[in-house]
């Protein structure tokens, strides 16, 4: 069964990617202070670009954008497992915590696959 999307908010990646997001800001709150406005904030921004890409493109109206938005969303979602892997190599994050998030970047990255390669088609 198909299911009807009327809403960027009916994406189940977009919905993975808010849930991303969540999971980035509850760890980066354990950043030390000095990092507040760097890295910390650095990979917030990368994070909540993932599903405003995703919903500006799906708002746009044509197949077209919709395909560009969603690779800017892929470029942000490197752009994040990059800094996740830095804040690993910095200690400021512990691998356990990163787990869950590298299998949600993993899940993310695929969808964002598979809809562009559908829309393509």
């Amino acid at each position: 069964m198909q299911m009807v999307v009327h809403s960027y908010k009916d994406l189940i990646v977009w919905q993975k990617a808010i849930e991303l997001v969540k999971k980035i800001y509850s760890i980066t709150k354990n950043f030390p202070d000095e990092e507040k406005f760097g890295l910390a904030s650095q990979v917030r921004r990368s994070a909540v670009s993932i599903p405003s890409n995703i919903s500006e493109g799906r708002s746009r109206g044509s197949k077209k954008d919709f395909i560009r938005f969603l690779y800017i969303a892929k470029g942000s979602l490197s752009e994040l497992e990059t800094q996740i892997l830095i804040s690993l190599e910095l200690r400021f994050i512990k691998k356990e915590d990163t787990q869950n998030i590298e299998s949600l970047i993993t899940e993310v990255n695929k969808m964002l696959s598979s809809m562009i390669s559908k829309l393509k088609a």
